[in-house]
């Protein structure tokens, strides 16, 4: 067995024992491979252990990999920030975006979505700590984003994600993936289709799934220490 094919073993069992900790049906949480600065060789052989769902940060190297494992029925998920004269190729490559945080780069990503191809998910970005530091929308304005992108045909709003201030103390981290959770649940009375909540990593993913998760982002525990190097 690979080691990332025993990592992924033992990442799932994790998620699979935060799941049933919190009460929650065995299918409540995706598991997104974070694969940024990883090869290509590495994405196949999670993709041979069963992994279909992979995240992605810097532009100019996802592509690459992109078309690389075309022939992979992959499901590309881009959770890094977003600058404006980035957002033609992210529409045209990806399956999801994690990180759409104002109207302005959603309002791209729909025209720029190629017609005939899928409505692209979104996510919205939340600055759920409000660090200075943070990228993500502030939750006051969330009800307005929300309302704006809704009406785009190109896009279908899922949810939320957010990348809380790191800490070890889960009580704390619960207490943020809470508000998460309460806002998400504050927007789906207007926009019912929103099923995503974004949150959780190696450090707070058992507090994330506890507080409601649907999809945890995993780079370092499946995939080892990246070389940024490379």
């Amino acid at each position: 067995m690979s080691t990332i094919a025993s990592n992924l073993e033992t990442v799932r069992q994790q998620v699979q024992t935060a799941v049933a900790q919190a009460g929650r049906p065995d299918n409540a949480v995706t598991l997104l491979a974070v694969s940024k600065t990883r090869p290509a060789a590495d994405v196949r052989t999670a993709y041979g252990e069963g992994q279909c769902d992979f995240g992605e940060n810097y532009l100019q190297e996802s592509l690459e990999k992109i078309e690389a494992l075309a022939d992979l029925p992959l499901c590309w998920h881009f959770i890094g920030p977003i600058q404006s004269n980035k957002t033609r190729p992210i529409a045209e490559h990806f399956h999801w975006v994690h990180s759409v945080e104002r109207e302005k780069i959603g309002k791209r990503l729909a025209e720029q979505r190629p017609a005939g191809m899928a409505p692209l998910n979104i996510c919205l970005q939340v600055n759920i700590s409000g660090e200075a530091s943070k990228s993500g929308c502030l939750p006051a304005d969330l009800p307005a984003l929300a309302a704006a992108l809704s009406q785009r045909p190109e896009l279908v709003l899922r949810g939320l994600m957010a990348i809380p201030q790191a800490t070890d103390d889960e009580a704390e981290q619960r207490a943020v993936f809470a508000r998460m959770q309460q806002l998400l649940r504050e927007l789906q009375v207007d926009h019912p289709q929103m099923d995503t909540l974004s949150m959780g990593m190696s450090g707070d993913m058992v507090a994330a799934i506890a507080e409601g998760s649907t999809m945890v982002r995993i780079g370092t525990a499946i995939f080892g220490a990246r070389d940024y190097s490379a």
